[in-house]
Order: C-alpha cells, then structure tokens, then sequence
C-alpha cells in the first residue's frame, strides 16, 4: 500500500481526520517536543524572520515557530483542506501565522520571500523532494535557511528478538507512513545539487518503552495494511495489536525511529 500522506488530497476525510489527531499526539510527546525545542534553538534566526513551513499539516511546528521572538510572521502550506483546517483553528490566537492550500512541488510565493524554509517531516511523503528542494531554494533570499527534520523510517522496529512477529507490521507500517524510507540519508547529496551549503546534521532517536501511544498508532497502521493487503486476516492484525498494547502494559514494549536535522544555506 502506498503512503496515504503522498496523495492526501485523495484520503477519504475520516482517515484524514485520523491522520489529524495523530500528528497532535506525536506533536504532544515528550521526545518530539523536545527534539523540536532543541532544534529549533539551535537555528540562527535573524530579528523579525519571515518564516515558510512547507507541508504544515495541523500546524504543531507552525505554532512552536510562532512563538519564537526573533521570528515576525510565519506561513504555512499544506495540500490537505482538512489538515489545514484544523491549522486554523488550533493557531486562532497567532496573529502572525497565516496557512494556505498549496503542493509542496509548486508554491504560490513570489521568489526570495522567505528567510527561513522549515520542512518537518514532510520531504519523506512527497515524489520528488527534488523538485520540492528547488522550489525551497527559489523562495528563500540570498544565504537564507533550510532545516529539514525527518524521519529515517528505514530504522523502524518494534523487535525485541530475532524473528519478532512486530517486525513484520513495522516494515508494514513504513510502506503506508513514507514513501521514501531512505530519504533522511540521500538529503546531503540532493542539497548540494540544488545549490545548497550543507552547514551541519544532526541525528535524533525515539524510542518508546514507557510511554508507547504514539508508537502504538503506528503498530496499528501496520496491522492494518498487512489486513488490507491480504497478507493476514482480520483476527490476525487485531492479535499484533493486542500484543503491543500487552508488551506495553507489562513494559516489555520497545520502538525506534531515527530522525535526522540539516540545516543548510543558500548560495548565492
């Protein structure tokens, strides 16, 4: 099954509903607050920085950016109406954040608007990060900013041991939640063709043992797609399931995603 995300404009609305709780759940976990604080600390922004998050979704990092002092207005774009939607309403109370509908590939900005270009977990679901990539660097300025945080979902696991049937529905899940597992390692390389400085990287790992409800929904979405492709039955993606939630209630669970920042610049 392909990675709902990559056409989200053609996701039946209560999936996109679902997709849209989930991204709030990951975006309140303690380790992706945390890896967002500090990357987002770590970035020099210039005073009253014009910011662009590409693919926003519900605007979780939107508002996180919002909120920074040197930054003075924030935009956010998203293909999904529905996503963007809630964007709306949970940002009601930022005056200097504003969200259009747009396709990460070809974006209703004029040339050198932007200071700054933030793609959070975005670059992995769209075909052709390379176009997305020369379209970031077209509405950048002169030595403007590019920080990509994402996820190297090749590094998924729910394994605790050698022939661990969550296994399995990890490899499931990566097929349905990216459609390119591998793009956190090709990013150095594709930066540098669009005429980016590469100025730094920087790994982040997320592991869920204690706290396991975010890793969970994306237990759930492998057992799903194994179910929808024919490869189990019902009976048998509702037991992968039950046996996460088991582990995690007797703390024996454990899941891991990689992550991986650059922060790169435009040459003039």
């Amino acid at each position: 099954m392909p990675d709902v995300y990559s056409n989200i404009r053609e996701v039946d609305s209560a999936i996109q509903e679902r997709i849209a709780d989930i991204l709030e759940l990951r975006a309140a976990d303690p380790q992706q607050v945390e890896f967002l604080d500090h990357y987002l600390k770590s970035l020099p922004f210039a005073e009253q920085s014009q910011v662009l998050e590409i693919g926003c979704g519900t605007g979780a990092v939107t508002r996180s950016l919002a909120r920074c002092t040197c930054i003075s207005t924030v935009a956010g774009v998203d293909p999904s109406t529905i996503l963007l939607n809630h964007a709306r309403l949970l940002s009601q109370d930022y005056e200097n954040v504003q969200f259009s509908q747009a396709d990460a590939r070809e974006l209703p900005f004029d040339a050198e608007s932007f200071d700054t270009v933030v793609l959070h977990t975005t670059l992995c679901h769209i075909p052709g990060p390379e176009k997305v990539l020369e379209e970031a660097f077209r509405v950048l300025q002169k030595d403007g900013l590019l920080v990509i945080f994402d996820g190297d979902y090749a590094s998924t696991s729910f394994a605790i041991g050698d022939n661990d049937p969550l296994e399995a529905v990890a490899r499931a899940a990566v097929e349905v939640i990216a459609h390119d597992r591998w793009i956190v390692r090709k990013l150095p390389g594709l930066l540098r063709k669009t005429g980016f400085d590469v100025l730094g990287s920087r790994g982040y790992a997320y592991s869920a043992a204690c706290d396991a409800e975010y890793m969970l929904t994306i237990l759930d979405r492998g057992a799903d797609a194994l179910e929808a492709s024919g490869i189990i039955s019902a009976s048998l993606a509702l037991a992968l399931k039950d046996e996460g939630r088991l582990r995690a209630e007797q703390g024996n669970f454990f899941g891991l995603i990689t992550y991986g920042k650059l922060l790169a610049k435009k040459l003039s």
